[in-house]
């Protein structure tokens, strides 16, 4: 690698790195508000929020990998042209083809990463994801016992706790009622409690400390109290339902499971059109990846003295709307109307062509710029605004 493609590399780097972290921030802080929400309300601990965005972020570097190679090669580009170097690279014969082979390896592992990503990893993340929401919607995960309210423990035992602090390992002012099969009633107040595991998965310790426990039976006639130090409660677990497996959505299979039921003649011709519409989809969207370098170029070079930003602007929208589109294209393929193969790789054609236009516009067409039209147009809306400011008015009047 020469002095040249390092140097390309380092400007590639910076942009690429901080746009993946500052795009998974967003889309995470974006879906913690609402996991939050959903967790509080369902009474969970808060540290599965953290497992669950855990099992979301592959999904969201499926999309932010893209974004992050399109502005990183793009700002690298478009910093060689505002500084006049892109221009001396030219002067010595240095074509865009050659500068453009340090943003194709990028583009190579990035793209093996992103296949390996929404081919294997995400479908499993996604799948942990919702098994955590089921869990906490079954109280699996210790949401079944809410602070401040009255919880039934299966039918016989009801549970009501004042105050839980430590992820629930500290809880006062406890109130605990159980019935026992021959009609005993034990019911026990206590200042303090903690749950205890034991050797039966089926079975939890409930240990009080320092509290009054009542014992009614048709034995007795009058009521047994009895006031404790400690005092250990077993508590049988209820049953809950088990989780489903993976690969009833789409969602949760992996590329080769995909290919398989869209494949399988003894498959239902709605489960092979979905499984392969999401297989082509994921297989367009790791392909456009190849294009991206070629578009951040013809981006990125703004025209002769102008630093106008707006080829930052288009690509986004640009890359965004494609895939918005694939979105699309995967949901009308799923439902039959049109071949997956012509609905995902028809627009990827288009959207090829269309980058290739522009690459051989600024490439090899003399004073070539794909966006020059628009650039004009901008820079023409931006002097009619600017002319229409406060502040510009009064200095064109003190002048």
């Amino acid at each position: 690698m020469t002095a040249l493609d390092r140097y390309i590399a380092r400007l590639i780097a910076v942009p690429l790195i901080s746009t993946l972290i500052i795009s998974a921030m967003l889309l995470v802080l974006d879906r913690m508000l609402r996991l939050f929400d959903f967790v509080a309300s369902e009474g969970g601990p808060v540290s599965v929020v953290w497992r669950m965005l855990a099992n979301l972020l592959p999904e969201y570097l499926g999309l932010g990998i893209p974004i992050g190679l399109m502005l990183g090669i793009l700002l690298a580009f478009r910093r060689l042209a505002t500084t006049s170097e892109l221009d001396v690279l030219r002067a010595v014969g240095m074509s865009y083809g050659r500068m453009l082979r340090v943003p194709y390896m990028y583009a190579v592992v990035l793209a093996a990463l992103n296949l390996a990503i929404v081919g294997y990893i995400q479908p499993y993340a996604r799948y942990n994801y919702e098994g955590l929401r089921f869990e906490l919607r079954t109280g699996a995960l210790g949401a079944s016992i809410k602070v401040g309210e009255f919880t039934n423990l299966g039918d016989r035992m009801t549970l009501r706790i004042e105050e839980s602090r430590k992820e629930g390992t500290d809880l006062s002012g406890i109130f605990v009622s159980a019935r026992a099969p021959g009609g005993d009633i034990v019911s026990a107040t206590a200042e303090k409690g903690q749950f205890l595991r034991t050797d039966d998965p089926d079975v939890i310790i409930f240990r009080l400390t320092k509290g009054t426990l009542i014992h009614q039976s048709p034995k007795f006639n009058v009521p047994r109290v009895l006031t404790f130090d400690a005092h250990d409660l077993p508590i049988d677990l209820p049953r809950f339902e088990q989780f489903r497996q993976r690969g009833e959505r789409n969602l949760e299979l992996t590329l080769p499971e995909l290919a398989r039921i869209g494949g399988d003649p003894k498959a239902s011709e709605t489960d092979r059109d979905t499984s392969r519409s999401a297989f082509h989809f994921r297989v367009v969207e790791v392909a456009t990846m190849f294009l991206l370098p070629l578009l951040a170029l013809a981006l990125g070079v703004p025209p002769k003295r102008s630093t106008s930003a707006l080829g930052v602007f288009l690509s986004i929208v640009m890359i965004v709307t494609y895939h918005k589109i694939n979105e699309y294209a995967q949901s009308i393929g799923s439902l039959g109307r049109i071949d997956p193969l012509i609905a995902l790789w028809a627009p990827f054609l288009v959207f090829a062509g269309l980058v290739l236009w522009m690459y051989y516009t600024i490439a090899y067409v003399p004073g070539g710029q794909p966006i020059g039209a628009l650039e004009r147009v901008f820079a023409k809306a931006w002097k009619a605004i600017a002319k229409r400011l406060p502040g510009r008015r009064r200095r064109a009047a003190s002048a």
